[in-house]
């Protein structure tokens, strides 16, 4: 460990934001302080361990900027970390947004299933979050099984299947009374707010008249409808007041770890929780940012938090615009407690999971390091492409953090209509990633795995050498029967390492997600099957090209028929002759 001393002698006691960096001068951890001096010191005059003795260990220098105020500070915080993305600071395993139930405000509305809800906050009717995407969509469908609300995308031509089985009124054809649309909205957001009786009220009525009619098939499918909504509610129930709506933190610590629980109450009910058990460095300073990463991927928020009077509630009002509130009495306090023993009881079940995971993790990390000979290995990019209809090429990059996988830097690509083969695809897409990273200055990952052998890594390595950059890659190659056989470095060697060692199993790990990545691109594209997903692949045509397209031609079949001359009205002539070539494929 470095003597910083001197250094630490002149750091203002004024609250702002440090970072830490290690040898090779890259940001590995960002803070903030209400007492700068104070908060750097205490890395390096007191006894650390776990993921904070691997962090002092790791620093090299640090730097810090100060702020006139905590809330600077904060914001200041957050923005480092989401340019630097630094290796110290917590990754959010499960990083994904949480799914809700949207009624749209249309003509004639539709109740879906979403996940991101970032642009769709004021347009239309948003409940949730719901943690279970199951519990989710088994309420739309029973929702939309009892009210005849428009199933389609776009009014079709001709009426639907939906609408002969009685889930659909026949909005393409006929004329429906606004006040019957009303009253199927008012009576579907009655029940999302909490309040089942209407829907109970209609089952049961629906259940007898198909008895009487001696459709005992479908009374029996609404006796178990009524009865799961029955079970859900007995398990949502926590004898609050119908107009609560707020989420609720608590967590538990042990052996450098947080278990972390977050319970969500919509109109009295709880509807969900999160848990999530993370290594911590700065208690407080971690719970800020954990939920403020939580919120921007739900950007959702409740109307109240409640979190431990050890939290900056001030702080966080005024970084999140909500109200943060300390539960000191009654039924909140009791619900309070609960998230707690909800935390312990999820330590006590995984923390010996979490901590080997974070071991073999560690381990591994170590072993490739003295592999190839690296002073630092913490972010790993690797690449896959897959063709559509045997020609147009899409490809995928996934991005790892120390092993686990960050899916906000995730990247797809669309490759140019001239490519043919695998290598040139491939060419192209780490070209067009890392001539980003030169122009637009973005982070590099300290090593690239390629999906293949000697091939593979040498067009890597052109591509690279183009660009006068130097990143270490290696490259997990196959056999006969596809599955991967060893692990080649840049210099075409190959490394020792055992296939039932945790290395080669997390490297696998990475090859088989890159490759699902990226074949799960292409077939998203094939199985919609729509003119519009399907131009979204070919390269040179964005979203206002793609819109003039579709309002001109309207069908895949009048584009087909078009001469390039034709296309031409609407885009370059070059990209009509492949948006030519591309629409014969098809």
């Amino acid at each position: 460990m470095k003597d910083f001393k001197e250094k630490l002698a002149l750091v203002p006691t004024k609250p702002g934001s440090y970072q830490m960096k290690n040898k090779e001068g890259i940001i590995i951890y960002v803070g903030k302080a209400k007492n700068l001096q104070r908060r750097l010191r205490s890395y390096f005059t007191r006894t650390v361990t776990g993921k904070t003795r691997l962090l002092v260990e790791d620093i090299d220098d640090f730097e810090y900027i100060v702020t006139s105020s905590e809330l600077e500070s904060l914001i200041l915080e957050i923005t480092l970390i989401k340019k630097y993305d630094p290796k110290y600071n917590i990754l959010l395993k499960d990083d994904k947004s949480y799914p809700y139930i949207e009624l749209t405000k249309e003509k004639y509305p539709r109740l879906k299933v979403v996940r991101n809800v970032k642009r769709k906050k004021d347009k239309n009717y948003l409940y949730g979050p719901y943690p279970n995407v199951h519990a989710a969509r088994a309420t739309v469908d029973m929702l939309n099984r009892l009210y005849p609300l428009r199933k389609c995308e776009s009014l079709k031509k001709d009426l639907c299947l939906y609408y002969h089985i009685h889930e659909c009124l026949g909005y393409c054809k006929k004329e429906i009374k606004e006040e019957d649309i009303n009253q199927m909205i008012s009576e579907i957001t009655s029940f999302l707010k909490g309040n089942q009786s209407l829907v109970i009220k209609k089952i049961e009525e629906e259940m007898m008249l198909a008895s009487e009619r001696m459709n005992y098939e479908k009374a029996k499918e609404l006796k178990e409808m009524l009865e799961d909504i029955k079970i859900t509610l007995k398990k949502q129930k926590i004898d609050l007041n119908d107009n609560y709506n707020f989420d609720m933190m608590n967590y538990i610590e042990n052996n450098n770890y947080l278990s972390i629980v977050i319970f969500f109450v919509r109109n009295g009910l709880l509807i969900g929780r999160k848990e999530e058990i993370i290594p911590f460095i700065d208690k407080e300073e971690e719970l800020i940012e954990f939920l403020i990463k939580f919120y921007e991927q739900n950007p959702i928020l409740p109307k109240e938090l409640y979190v431990g009077e050890e939290l900056d509630k001030n702080l966080l009002e005024e970084y999140l615009k909500i109200k943060v509130i300390t539960p000191q009495r009654g039924k909140l306090k009791s619900l309070f407690d609960l998230a707690k023993e909800n935390a312990q009881e999820k330590l006590n079940r995984e923390e010996e999971l979490v901590i080997e995971d974070e071991e073999e993790r560690e381990n591994a990390l170590k072993e490739l390091k003295d592999l190839l000979h690296l002073d630092n290995l913490h972010r790993i990019e690797s690449f896959d492409n897959s063709h559509l209809f045997g020609t147009f090429y899409v490809g995928g990059m996934v991005v790892f953090d120390d092993f686990l996988p960050n899916k906000d830097l995730y990247r797809k690509y669309k490759i140019s209509t001239e490519v043919k083969d695998d290598l040139s695809a491939m060419k192209e897409v780490i070209y067009r990633r890392y001539f980003k990273t030169i122009m637009e200055e973005e982070y590099k990952p300290d090593l690239i795995v390629m999906d293949g052998g000697q091939l593979q890594i040498s067009a890597c390595k052109e591509i690279l050498d183009s660009l006068h950059l130097e990143i270490p890659i290696i490259g997990l190659v196959k056999d006969k029967t596809h599955r991967t056989n060893h692990i080649m470095n840049d210099q075409y060697e190959i490394l020792n390492v055992k296939k039932d060692s945790k290395l080669f199993l997390f490297l696998s790990k990475i090859q088989e997600e890159v490759h699902r990545f990226a074949i799960t691109y292409h077939r998203n594209i094939k199985a919609k099957g729509t003119l519009s997903s399907l131009l979204e692949s070919v390269p040179g045509i964005g979203n206002v090209r793609k819109k003039e397209l579709l309002k001109k031609f309207g069908s895949l079949k009048k584009m087909k028929e078009a001469s390039i001359e034709e296309l031409s009205e609407v885009v370059s002539e070059d990209i009509a002759v492949k948006l030519k070539e591309y629409l014969e494929e098809v």
